[in-house]
């Protein structure tokens, strides 16, 4: 892209805001709008040109600029003096300037906002019937037309019908629908596209490189996406981008302008999506408190939770796409990560449950309560079954379910049924637990465990997160059967897990299942304890290896941070927190 086309028209004293200096001039500058130019070029070279244009749009893709380049189109007149209408306006003959600095008398722009009455219009039609002083043709630009009340609307019909042939009119605004029938049927309407991110980025990065700065592209990426198809909220976004960061010599990046939008870092979000998908509401809730705390807005973590939604089920659609050249490393590796243990029923339930939620924190007085809420929701219901699958579970078997169901369990009749439903359905669930199976004794999950571990096993394999959690970190178990587990509770455990977990193994095992909370008996440690304290044991073992004694002594201020049994060897990696200031 070169500066041709370029506004230039301001003081150089002054200070230009990018949307201002960097304002198309012509159509060959005009960014995004290709159907709208090729018309309006093509009408200028067959002298087709209509008496009056509808412009409309979103904010900031170009309707008054469109409209005062085809007022200096229609009133070019060349360097020599002697030129017709073009497509091309020269913007060096006087009407081309005058029409730059906004000061020639025969082009007229009137906001309709604020001057929405019928006297208003009255005044501008009693104007039109008079010739134009210096240039070719009057012009009236007519910016936010849907502003005016219906009886200026009905006093502008006639004129607008059957203007003088020096008059043209065009209207520009962000609500076509509520500009009358009567008057759209009167005009030549564009509809102005949203700028694609693509192209705002090529524009973003050519106006960064006019102004000197240093800016990567995927900072560039996020100012093009956030900017939401406008250009001037784009260039807007860049300006600002480039003030907070006009003091640094390195080059500007991605957290930049996170920072300056308030975003979550995109890897934030991804973890976030990870950890309430996994049932992990624990840490999802610290992580949320952590953004919060650094100035993250809980509505735009919801956005952004959306925007992974999004992004990942397209790329269950067409999985191509996550290779392509302007899709960030991060977004790619995490995606194709997440999408082969995810279904697309849990995406589109996720999203649903997502977007009724962030309604719901948009109108609370407090949002950030409502996201975690929402996310505690979305943990828990993640895993129900689409009403296809609920159908067909309860077609299949039903002698089977029936017999499963013993009136003196814990849990009822009628809700081992419901129960039943959810978990035949959850088999055929794509997705798989999010948490490292390794962590299990026994990952295989039988389908009748005769060993507790097997039981966590059992729950990760039918896809249960959360009540694979909790039998992780809240149950200390005091007695353990196949068909009895007695435990004491751990301080989160939720109330009703013990029903939850009897109606689990009574649906999905050949045996009945009796889950007893004791309040009396000691338990045992939880499994994450457990496993907590072999590793911290284990480490304590490596640890006091000669070896390692020497490597640390070596090393001042070093630690083992883990250690792992790969192929029957002890792999050390080592830690990496040094304090010593020693560079031996």
């Amino acid at each position: 892209m070169s500066d041709a086309g370029i506004a230039t028209n301001i003081d150089d004293s002054e200070y230009k805001v990018l949307a201002r200096k960097y304002r198309p001039s012509s159509f060959n500058a005009l960014i995004g709008q290709d159907a709208m130019v090729r018309t309006l070029k093509n009408a200028f070279e067959s002298g087709r040109v209509a008496h009056a244009f509808m412009l409309t749009g979103v904010r900031g893709v170009g309707k008054t600029t469109t409209a005062r380049i085809i007022a200096r189109a229609l009133n070019c007149v060349g360097v020599d003096g002697s030129g017709d209408a073009t497509v091309e306006p020269c913007g060096e003959c006087e009407p081309c300037q005058a029409i730059a600095e906004d000061r020639l008398v025969d082009v007229l722009e009137m906001d309709a906002a604020s001057r929405t009455g019928v006297d208003d219009v009255r005044e501008l039609i009693e104007g039109v019937r008079y010739k134009p002083v210096s240039a070719r043709y009057k012009v009236y630009i007519i910016d936010e037309v849907h502003m005016l009340s219906p009886n200026a609307f009905n006093a502008l019909l006639k004129t607008l019908e059957e203007p003088p042939a020096h008059a043209k009119f065009i209207f520009a605004t962000t609500q076509i629908r509520k500009i009358p029938v009567t008057v759209l049927s009167r005009c030549q309407r564009f509809d102005l596209r949203r700028v694609d991110v693509e192209t705002l980025s090529a524009n973003f990065k050519w106006i960064a490189k006019e102004e000197g700065v240093a800016i990567t592209d995927p900072a560039i990426a996020l100012i093009a996406r956030a900017a939401d198809g406008s250009v001037r909220d784009g260039q807007s976004l860049l300006d600002q981008v480039i003030a907070t960061g006009i003091k640094e010599s390195q080059e500007l990046g991605e957290d930049t302008v996170r920072e300056m939008l308030g975003l979550v870092n995109r890897e934030h979000s991804f973890d976030l999506f990870e950890l309430v998908m996994s049932g992990n509401i624990a840490d999802a809730l610290e992580q949320l408190d952590c953004d919060y705390a650094n100035g993250a807005d809980p509505i735009l973590v919801l956005k952004d939770l959306l925007d992974v939604i999004h992004w990942l089920a397209r790329i269950k659609v067409t999985p191509q796409i996550a290779d392509g050249l302007l899709v960030p490393e991060v977004d790619s590796k995490r995606s194709k990560d997440i999408t082969k243990r995810l279904s697309m029923a849990a995406l589109t339930r996720a999203w649903q449950m997502l977007l009724k939620g962030l309604h719901e924190a948009q109108v609370a007085s407090s949002p950030i309560h409502v996201a975690e809420m929402i996310l505690i929701r979305l943990a828990y219901l993640a895993d129900l079954p689409t009403p296809v699958d609920a159908l067909k579970a309860m077609d299949t078997e039903p002698d089977q379910k029936t017999q499963k169901t013993d009136p003196g369990s814990i849990a009822s009749s009628s809700v081992g049924q419901s129960s039943s439903t959810q978990s035949a359905a959850v088999l055929k669930v794509e997705s798989k637990s999010y948490v490292d199976p390794e962590t299990l004794a026994d990952d295989s999950g039988s389908d009748n465990p005769e060993t507790f571990d097997e039981v966590i096993a059992l729950a990760d394999k039918m896809n249960e997160r959360v009540l694979r959690a909790n039998l992780i970190s809240n149950v200390h178990l005091v007695r353990f059967k196949p068909g009895t587990i007695v435990f004491q509770p751990g301080k989160s455990m939720p109330r009703e897990f013990s029903q939850e977990l009897t109606r689990f193994l009574n649906d999905v095992t050949d045996r009945r299942w009796v889950v007893t909370v004791s309040l009396d008996e000691q338990g045992a440690e939880t499994y994450q304890q457990r496993k907590n304290a072999m590793e911290a044991s284990r480490l304590r073992e490596v640890t006091a290896l000669p070896f390692v004694q020497s490597v640390l002594e070596v090393f001042p201020g070093a630690e083992i941070s883990e250690v792992r049994d790969i192929g029957g060897h002890l792999d050390l990696l080592e830690e990496v927190e040094v304090e010593s200031t020693d560079n031996t």
